[in-house]
């Protein structure tokens, strides 16, 4: 990636007058795909079409995968340390590129470039953290379990994997997974999602930069086609999912059915609750960051604001002012603090929530659904919106929205709240904003949800601790990355040992044991 190609134009050359293709990358090398269909690559911030995308057939599918199942022998036979000096290098590419990926995030996806920049950085993390993996790989041993019997474990790859990723995080995410897959010895086969495909391969090229065989890492892009091809392919061993509930479940069952293992990441109605007590322009603060950053299009928004006694008296003039004063513009604008929704028919679909909001009785304090940007009238762009008086009974508060719009609901007391977030069916990230540390216990104590703030509106675990919900917001038995990401993509293997000189005559009937 010396030569960085303009984000957006990244894949196959296009003829004179055609538009530009992202296509796959396989075995090393930017692959066309057998498919003819393609998809529009749009910038949100102007309803431009910058490219196509294609929409890879199982028969690409098949190809990516023949090749991380060659390359899988080789690379798991390496020894961990130099696997973690490549990861090294790809660390410092990834660090070196930074801005073009963020700006490519930007361009296809809409979110400022300040909050793209760091999503990348973020997705570094990762890549820091897998550098160390062959600390995570040691067993156990246990000299003379049984009279000259030694046992020990260890933990091996699992074979090809797959990661299957949304629009929201198009570097992120995919750092999730393949960082701790690649560093404990799998072969990867990303399929991004085709709202924002350029970024996968720009990493892609970095990861052949960095010296990582050929068929370690590829790239399928596509829909559903190339999704469900990869779930039942018979040579895929595990599949990570980040996207809605509906299809991380049926990704989890389907994948489950054909015997691999499967960590689906699916929806969330993440709730921040103010106390009484709390630093109220800093919850106001919180609520407008995590409400509206990257307009609203995080699995970590905070959607619901849960407001105690009070407070919701102190909150809802200084909520309604700073939405009012938003700064929301092209991405690539400095002063933008929103940018657009990435594509017109999600602003179409939050428009829709927020009527049935309206209809439903709720208090729509501040209306974004006819906002524009001037200059970008073309643009996917909402202004950010405010309910009050949201009820449990009503879709505002049950439903994901995934767009900048916050439900604020009324409550008499902290148990009221508690019992309120505890109710739902989703349990992926929460916050409380309080000044009492009894109060702070009593919530991470009791909460039912996978990821807490206290004071923290966004609580994203650092690369070493893991991500991931609780309830209807995971489907698998591990989280993402961290410790929990390693285990997910290895396997324990015991091992008893005993030498010749040791073995006992005659035929042994009982087993071993630690008595004898």
């Amino acid at each position: 990636m010396n030569n960085v190609r303009e984000p957006g134009v990244t894949g196959a050359s296009a003829a004179a007058g055609q538009l530009p293709v992202v296509a796959n990358f396989i075995a090393g090398q930017v692959a066309a795909a057998s498919s003819p269909r393609r998809q529009p690559i749009t910038n949100p911030a102007t309803g431009e079409i910058r490219g196509e995308v294609v929409l890879s057939s199982a028969a690409d599918v098949d190809a990516a995968v023949a090749a991380a199942r060659d390359a899988f022998p080789a690379w798991a036979g390496m020894a961990p340390l130099r696997r973690a000096r490549l990861m090294n290098r790809l660390l410092a590419l990834v660090e070196q590129h930074k801005r073009e990926l963020a700006r490519a995030i930007t361009l296809e996806h809409g979110k400022v470039l300040s909050d793209a920049v760091g999503e990348v950085e973020r997705g570094i993390e990762i890549i820091e953290f897998a550098c160390g993996v062959p600390q995570l790989l040691k067993g156990d041993y246990t000299e003379q379990v049984a009279t000259g019997i030694d046992n020990w474990t260890m933990r091996q790859p699992l074979g090809v994997v797959a990661g299957i990723t949304p629009f929201n995080f198009p570097v992120m995410v995919p750092a999730w997974m393949f960082p701790v897959a690649l560093a404990t010895g799998n072969t990867f086969v990303l399929k991004p999602s085709p709202l924002d495909p350029s970024p996968s391969l720009l990493m892609a090229e970095l990861i052949r930069e960095a010296g990582f065989p050929d068929g370690v890492f590829n790239v399928v892009q596509g829909d559903k086609e190339a999704v469900d091809a990869l779930l039942v392919h018979p040579d895929v061993q595990a599949v990570s999912f980040v996207g809605s509930t509906a299809v991380a479940q049926s990704i989890y069952e389907t994948g489950a059915r054909h015997g691999k293992r499967v960590q689906a990441l699916g929806g969330a109605k993440n709730h921040l609750i103010v106390m009484p007590d709390a630093d109220i322009d800093k919850a106001v603060d919180a609520l407008i960051g995590a409400a509206f950053g990257s307009a609203g299009e995080r699995c970590m928004a905070i959607s619901v604001a849960v407001l105690v006694g009070d407070a919701a008296e102190q909150v809802m003039p200084r909520l309604e002012q700073r939405a009012r004063a938003l700064r929301i513009g092209p991405g690539l604008d400095d002063a933008s603090e929103m940018g657009p929704i990435v594509s017109a028919a999600a602003r179409q679909r939050i428009r829709a929530a927020i009527d049935a909001g309206v209809a439903a009785g709720a208090s729509l304090v501040v209306d974004g659904r006819t906002f524009t940007v001037p200059g970008h009238e073309a643009g996917f762009f909402l202004g950010a919106s405010v309910f009050d008086h949201v009820r449990a009974d009503m879709a505002l508060w049950r439903d994901e929205i995934f767009g900048p719009v916050l439900a604020c609901v009324r409550v008499d007391s902290f148990e009221q709240a508690l019992d309120l977030i505890n109710s739902h069916e989703y349990g992926n990230g929460v916050s409380l904003f309080t000044s009492d540390g009894g109060v702070a216990r009593e919530f991470a104590r009791r909460v039912q949800v996978g990821m807490v703030g206290v004071n923290v509106p966004i609580p994203v675990p650092m690369s070493w601790h893991g991500f991931g919900g609780w309830k209807r917001s995971l489907f698998g038995d591990m989280h993402a990355y961290g410790e929990e990401g390693v285990r997910f993509y290895t396997r324990q293997k015991s091992v008893m040992q005993r030498w010749p000189d040791s073995i006992r005559k005659g035929a042994e009937f009982a087993m071993p044991n630690a008595r004898g």
